[in-house]
């Protein structure tokens, strides 16, 4: 038997969840260490490896593993590096040659990149992107993040960090304050939070009746608007609607760029379905110049919730 799996690793603000995955895209076993408990990237790399090396020494696949891939905030796939995370205390002041320590601490080869470009070679090899060369994963969660693929292989720039879509001002003037430290970004009006906001906004300034009125005892969220849109609350749905032309405006200048075979859309927000893929389709055919109408899907991901980081991040040791 020949080295015919590998280790996929999704590193989370708060967890990091570990699996080793064969070339069908089946995690055969998992792990999980917590992330921001530790002071130094040193004591996270050691509860890491320890964390792999007894998954490995219990599955009985020593000697078999091919390597570790990983998927992680603010990652550089070039040097290897996790750079200024601003949710993980032991890296967001400094850049860390993580893929090395690793490497070095588990004796296993190790690459990295960003979630969102893990998230598209996962697509790729194993998802809805299977066969296609040009296509754009987009993440909708608590942020809004990209992975950008051209002619079979990831657009990452001249220095790793190519593809931030979800940093696109596509609100100039009065644009919403973003963690990035501008105003006007994707992120802050169609990732998950954003439609939380846009809710407080449109409860704010209307007064209409609304199902989200009764929510008095926390900040509403995404999935208050999605449940209450399916209910057929008229503000909620709304909500879906402003959304779904932002993106749509949005995804009509993506396709003018790189000119994709689809848009593949994954995340939490996805799960509100044609209450937001509608108003996405028909914001995007509005904008689209004539040349590009009508031949790019938009489509959902295959990839299961739950196992779609570690696929994705284990999808990068097949690249190399």
């Amino acid at each position: 038997m020949d080295k015919q799996y590998v280790i996929g690793v999704d590193m989370g603000g708060t967890n990091s969840a570990f699996g080793i995955v064969n070339a069908r895209g089946e995690i055969l076993h998992r792990g999980e260490i917590k992330t921001n408990i530790y002071k130094t990237a040193e004591e996270y790399v050691k509860a890491l490896s320890d964390g792999i090396n007894t998954m490995i020494k219990s599955s009985g696949l020593e000697g078999h593993i091919k390597g570790i891939g990983m998927g992680v905030p603010d990652g550089n796939m070039y040097k290897g590096t996790i750079e200024h995370a601003a949710n993980i205390p032991w890296a967001n002041k400094s850049i860390i040659p993580l893929a090395k320590m690793v490497s070095e601490s588990t004796g296993l080869f190790c690459c990295l990149t960003n979630d969102a470009n893990a998230a598209a070679i996962g697509e790729m090899a194993y998802g809805s992107a299977r066969g296609m060369k040009d296509f754009i994963v987009i993440t909708l969660g608590t942020g809004v993040g990209s992975g950008i693929v051209c002619n079979g292989k990831l657009v990452c720039g001249h220095d790793g960090f190519a593809g931030e879509l979800g940093h696109v001002i596509i609100r100039r003037y009065n644009g919403r304050p973003c963690g990035c430290g501008r105003n006007g970004c994707l992120e802050t009006y169609t990732s998950a939070t954003g439609v939380a906001r846009t809710a407080r906004e449109f409860l704010e300034t209307r007064s209409d009746d609304s199902l989200l009125r009764a929510i008095d005892d926390r900040p509403v969220t995404s999935k208050d608007v999605s449940e209450a849109a399916e209910k057929g609350d008229k503000i909620a749905k709304e909500i879906f609607e402003y959304t779904g032309k932002i993106l749509g405006e949005a995804f009509a200048d993506f396709i003018t760029f790189s000119s994709p075979e689809a848009i593949i859309l994954f995340g939490g927000l996805t799960k509100a379905g044609d209450l937001i893929m509608k108003p996405i389709e028909k914001s995007m055919k509005e904008n689209l110049l004539t040349m590009y109408k009508d031949k790019t899907k938009l489509i959902f991901s295959e990839l299961p919730d739950a196992d779609a980081a570690i696929l994705g991040a284990s999808a990068l040791v097949w690249e190399k």
